[in-house]
């Protein structure tokens, strides 16, 4: 949230200082942006919701081929780099929907920005040390939890992104009745308690243990039997 420096869950709804505190707003805002890009998905979707400026910013940082140029690329939140972007990149605005599908198309190794932290691409003085000291977990296998949303966070099918070398992952966890849950029924529900939700709630809590423990690799290239995993079950993508 703090990368955005946007109020990505506006809602003021029993605005309670201290309740806000007891919740992990970061991961829930990726649970909500999660679940609205499982909807987006469906052929019959014609519109998103959600926390986009996160998504947009993720894209802007780890495609860069495709963002307009930053006028502040130093400041902190990152997303700022491209306030008012349009005033140095006119020409931005005028593409449209094919430009940018044939780009993703045309996508090619070392194209896509997997460590986005790393030293070479965020002067490590902009961000405050506060965000780095929690940046162990960020790689946690572990479901993101948002109420009545659960949505799982697959770090080990994108180790690359935390500087590790990508082996085949683990079969993808089945959320079953709990990914299917909306926010309808009594007021004031504690979802954690609920029999749907408990587990993964659990399994939050204990997110630690579940955090990815490798040693980093230099190499960013996927392993040969990653690779004959992928096209085995995907084809040739």
């Amino acid at each position: 949230m703090l990368t955005c420096d946007h109020p990505v869950l506006p809602d003021r709804y029993n605005d309670r200082v201290d309740e806000h505190l007891r919740y992990s707003w970061g991961s829930a805002c990726l649970a909500h942006l999660y679940r609205a890009l499982c909807k987006a998905s469906r052929f019959n979707c014609k519109e998103i919701d959600g926390p986009l400026t996160l998504l947009l910013g993720w894209t802007w940082i780890r495609l860069p081929y495709l963002l307009p140029l930053p006028r502040e690329p130093r400041s902190f939140s990152l997303a700022n780099r491209w306030r008012n972007w349009e005033r140095g990149d006119r020409q931005y605005r005028y593409l449209n929907l094919a430009h940018f599908r044939k780009a993703l198309d045309e996508l090619q190794e070392g194209q896509f920005v997997w460590v986005d932290y790393a030293v070479d691409r965020v002067d490590p003085n902009i961000i405050p040390a506060e965000i780095y000291m929690q940046s162990v977990v960020w790689s946690a296998t572990v479901p993101l939890v948002l109420f009545e949303c659960i949505e799982w966070h697959a770090t080990d099918r994108f180790r690359r992104q935390f500087g590790f070398v990508q082996g085949v992952p683990n079969q993808e966890r089945n959320l079953d009745k709990a990914h299917g849950e909306v926010l309808t029924g009594p007021k004031n529900l504690n979802w954690a308690t609920t029999p749907n939700h408990s587990i993964w709630v659990m399994n939050w809590t204990n997110r630690y243990n579940y955090i990815l423990s490798e040693l980093p690799m230099p190499s960013q290239h996927p392993l040969d039997s990653y690779m004959y995993w992928y096209r085995s079950k995907f084809g040739d993508r």
